[in-house]
């Protein structure tokens, strides 16, 4: 896969209005290599690992990125991860960046694993993707996931999906 360049991500089926139908074909176990690819990053406060404002954030985040023309269609993924049990930390794929919001730069080399289930099994699925990443060489416990849809569309779409990331390098 070539640099900065992630699966492509099908939003042709929307019959939530909400999030589209996830097609996880192409996204298992692929290689991801990002060299300074921009994100905008926002936080969401948290209670023993469960979110709180993600909606507010996440609905934030998306207006500024769709009115600075920011939105990454072509390589699109939002990155998530638990920085303790009352914080995670997000990270939106973008094309520029975008006023009123951080701009940070990902790179390294990642591996991907589609899981699909409810997200209870969040904590498994962050084992199984520190050993993938051990398998590959990695000491990094730097582990991201892409919940494809939220809970409301995931139930509509009877499949919840979401894509482990971990960085490999």
């Amino acid at each position: 896969m070539q640099t900065n360049a992630l699966p492509h991500f099908d939003d042709s089926i929307n019959t939530t209005g909400c999030c589209p139908k996830f097609n996880p074909e192409g996204w298992d176990g692929q290689e991801l290599h990002l060299k300074d690819k921009p994100f905008v990053r926002a936080t969401t406060k948290s209670a023993m690992h469960i979110p709180l404002n993600m909606g507010s954030v996440f609905t934030r985040v998306q207006t500024h990125i769709d009115d600075a023309g920011a939105s990454d269609n072509d390589n699109m993924i939002v990155l998530s991860r638990d920085l303790s049990a009352w914080k995670a930390e997000h990270l939106f794929s973008i094309s520029k960046p975008v006023g009123n919001e951080e701009t940070v730069h990902l790179g390294g080399n990642f591996i991907t694993k589609v899981f699909e289930g409810p997200y209870r099994e969040a904590g498994n699925w962050y084992e199984e993707m520190k050993d993938l990443a051990k398998s590959k060489g990695s000491t990094s416990e730097e582990i991201y996931f892409f919940y494809t849809t939220c809970p409301k569309c995931a139930k509509a779409y009877g499949k919840n999906y979401i894509i482990g990331v971990a960085r490999t390098d």
